[in-house]
């Protein structure tokens, strides 16, 4: 009987070795793969083995005979997590390319159309005012330079702008057909009878109601552009959560540890770990999308009949058709100021002097506009902008696309987080709160991540503003920071708050075409130190926002 059982054990452990009798009657599996392997990402080989070694100490990895140590797999797991934090800032970048090229060619053109309708009315009214107009052209370059500063997101008034310039333009035409000097009391007080007198009939309302429309949309759409790559650049530098860590450690280079480094992820199993690693990150989609058909929707407004090549290059007609107006209604305008403001002189006779008005000619026949390359840059920028409105859902895909398992019985021969075999969990939905039950990452879903949920609000912010530019409403671009919850929030790094400055549109460098323009004092310097109001003027608008979606 004792016979009996010594053949059975000795049976048994013939079949389990080398778990049972002299291990050394059994070969370990060489590790000179991963120490190769591991050289070459960089570490040094102190401490690497030989040879295979019991997995106890492992602590992500699975705990059979490995290749790797304590040190390694720490060491690995960090090599994991900032492979991935490049995957997706160099993701971030081609979107921030795509939207800033997309920037680039809208504002090139649009800075081009606006200079070129300067230079048309400088060259133009010289020729056909002669002197009055080189007397009097701060007039009309202080009208462009305040259209360029407002565009570019200076805080200037656009109503007030151009009430300005219809109110010194009557002074100066006033003044220019009297024989007297007239007084800066008296000037003053013709200017306070343009809304009475209409010295230039409706184009002054027209002309408001087209720049306004124009100019707000257009420096809401480039702004939109500019925030929507401050978004991708600050939510692709958000570091990985340590659970994110170890899932991208136990997809990626646990294989090499098991001594299977040619095994590639399971299709799903990598599905799970990207969506559990960048649930944050899809929460953006909605907000995103919003951003996006509403930049589609104001790009639409760019052209057309009132479109901007329409409006911007019609400048130089309007305002000679207004100052022709005006000369044909002299002898009547002249009579109605007498009476408001009395006489410049006493005894004195009409005027003696009007504008003479020339041919102006058309828009397209002046300018050599090109209506076409605007139709090209609106049908662009829509297919870009389509494209990238499922970014954040399809970035979990893009990132797996290049290291899965594929061909015939991949899904069975695909590295699963333990082994070779199939993986049988299934793909979990997008967003952190689909992520409750992920199998690969362990997520809290009640503690979102506070920066990308400040990115939210900010894509929320611009999409309101986008809806006013639309309804023809003026925006003010001047508060587009970050720090939208205040100090003390726990929001901040390092415990300082410190408010950014609004997104800096680069200007392009361009040729000047007025000589020394007068100092624009409605034009606030952004360099100069400011009075910040109370966060709740921020706060108050974001919760009316939120309180109507």
């Amino acid at each position: 009987m004792m016979d009996s059982f010594i053949v059975a054990a000795l049976a048994v452990c013939s079949l389990t070795a080398p778990a049972c009798g002299d291990k050394g009657t059994s070969k370990a599996r060489s590790c000179s793969d991963i120490r190769q392997f591991y050289s070459g990402k960089g570490f040094a080989l102190d401490g690497v083995p030989q040879s295979e070694i019991s997995g106890e100490h492992l602590r992500i990895c699975s705990q059979g005979y490995t290749c790797c140590t304590s040190d390694m797999e720490d060491n690995l797991a960090t090599q994991s997590r900032r492979e991935m934090e490049g995957l997706l800032k160099e993701a971030g970048r081609t979107l921030q390319t795509s939207l800033m090229g997309q920037y680039k060619a809208f504002d090139g053109y649009f800075l081009d159309v606006l200079n070129r309708s300067a230079i048309h009315l400088q060259e133009t009214f010289l020729a056909t005012y002669g002197l009055m107009y080189s007397q009097n052209s701060e007039v009309f370059s202080d009208l462009y330079n305040d259209l360029r500063h407002y565009y570019r997101g200076s805080n200037v008034n656009l109503e007030e702008a151009l009430n300005e310039f219809w109110a010194k333009l009557l002074e100066k035409l006033f003044q220019a057909n009297q024989q007297f000097y007239i007084g800066e009391d008296y000037l003053e007080c013709v200017s306070k009878q343009i809304e009475t007198l209409r010295p230039f009939g409706d184009t002054p309302r027209v002309m408001k109601t087209a720049v306004t429309r124009t100019f707000v949309a257009a420096r809401s759409f480039v702004q939109g552009l500019v925030t929507s790559g401050e978004v991708v650049r600050k939510v692709s530098q958000v570091q990985l959560t340590p659970n994110c860590m170890r899932a991208m450690m136990k997809m990626t280079y646990c294989p090499h540890c098991r001594g299977v480094a040619s095994a590639r992820p399971c299709a799903n199993y990598c599905s799970n770990v990207m969506k559990g690693c960048l649930a944050n990150q899809a929460d953006l989609d909605t907000e995103w999308k919003h951003l996006a058909e509403t930049l589609i929707e104001v790009a639409g407004r760019f052209d057309g009949p009132s479109g901007v090549d329409a409006v911007v290059l019609s400048l130089p007609i309007r305002i000679s058709e207004a100052m022709l107006t005006m000369s044909e209604n002299m002898q009547t305008i002249n009579s109605k100021l007498f009476q408001a403001c009395g006489n410049v002189k006493e005894g004195r006779s009409g005027s003696t002097g009007t504008v003479k008005g020339g041919d102006m000619g058309t828009v397209e026949n002046t300018m050599g506009t090109s209506p076409d390359k605007m139709v090209k840059l609106v049908s662009d920028v829509t297919a870009r902008l389509r494209d990238m409105q499922p970014y954040w859902v399809t970035l979990p895909g893009m990132l797996c696309s290049d290291r899965v398992a594929t061909g015939t019985g991949a899904e069975d021969k695909c590295w699963n987080g333990m082994s070779r075999a199939r993986y049988l969990p299934e793909v979990l939905g997008d967003g952190l709160a689909s992520q409750i039950s992920n199998p690969e990452v362990e997520i809290d879903i009640t503690k979102p991540d506070m920066k990308i949920r400040q990115q939210i609000m900010q894509l929320k912010i611009m999409t309101h503003r986008l809806r006013n530019a639309l309804n023809g409403q003026d925006v003010d671009f001047q508060d587009t920071s970050d720090d939208v919850s205040g100090s003390g929030s726990g929001m901040c790094a390092d415990n300082v708050c410190s408010r950014e400055a609004r997104p800096v549109v680069p200007v392009t460098n361009r040729p000047t075409y007025y000589d020394n323009p007068p100092e624009n004092k409605k034009v606030k310097s952004s360099n100069g130190s400011q009075n910040l109001p109370s966060i709740t003027v921020y706060l108050l608008p974001l919760l009316v926002l939120l309180l109507r979606r």
